[in-house]
């Protein structure tokens, strides 16, 4: 299990944390001729091997980054813009059926690395899930129901305010889980809802409206189930 975490942390660095836009970008234009798309492949075969913490487990590495680059190319090759939300979801789970492939097939489980102990990277995974990887889900899969108003609206608020509300508020979420105060994602979510309240009331637009609910909703629900799972798993070391 705590391969498989590591694995899954050089996953969420290598594909979200440490791949700025414009390695997307230039991938989706050029696609197998893109620089950024074998320095990527190389960083996630590194992450792996770097967090794996065994030199047996090289190889493993290098296979992930492989399959990883070929996973890569066919969303490249036949991706679409209308397309792209089914195709970043087959994308992830087939880079996860890797990882699971990978953790069952590495026979040596004796997997340690420095001073760092099995809570530290189950934490470090977890919270570093329901920030931008979260984010980056969330955007895709609701971008097909973005209505035009919100765009309209824009110029009132913070530069990228809405991401970082986001992120925060899934940190909480977790925070609170993992502290026993459930009651608090409860006030949370209120007092989110109660400063929402005004602009949906000022924008008198239905489609706005239940378009920040459905990204709300699928914010708390990625957080409660991501701090329900850290939970259990942190328990289990005890």
């Amino acid at each position: 299990m705590i391969l498989f975490i590591k694995l899954l942390l050089a996953h969420l660095l290598g594909d979200f944390i440490w791949q700025p836009n414009s390695w997307v970008a230039h991938k989706e234009a050029h696609k197998h001729k893109s620089i950024y798309l074998y320095l990527h492949i190389l960083l996630h075969g590194i992450l792996a091997a770097v967090l794996a913490g065994e030199i047996s487990f090289i190889p493993y590495a290098v296979l992930i980054a492989v399959t990883h680059g070929i996973i890569d190319l066919i969303k490249l090759h036949f991706q679409k813009n209308k397309n792209k939300r089914t195709w970043f979801v087959v994308d992830q789970i087939a880079h996860l059926l890797i990882l699971i492939g990978i953790t069952l097939l590495y026979e040596n489980e004796n997997i340690d690395f420095l001073w760092f102990d099995n809570r530290f990277w189950i934490l470090l995974t977890g919270i570093l899930l329901v920030t931008k990887p979260a984010s980056i889900f969330i955007k895709t899969i609701i971008s097909i129901w973005s209505p035009e108003s919100q765009n309209s609206h824009q110029d009132n608020s913070l530069a990228s305010a809405g991401n970082y509300i986001g992120i925060l508020e899934r940190l909480l979420t977790v925070c609170f889980i993992l502290t026993g105060h459930f009651e608090a994602i409860g006030f949370l979510l209120a007092a989110k809802s109660i400063f929402r309240f005004g602009d949906l009331k000022e924008a008198k637009d239905r489609k706005l409206t239940e378009y920040v609910m459905i990204g709300t909703l699928i914010s708390f629900g990625i957080a409660i189930i991501t701090g329900l799972i850290l939970q259990a798993l942190l328990l289990q070391l005890f």
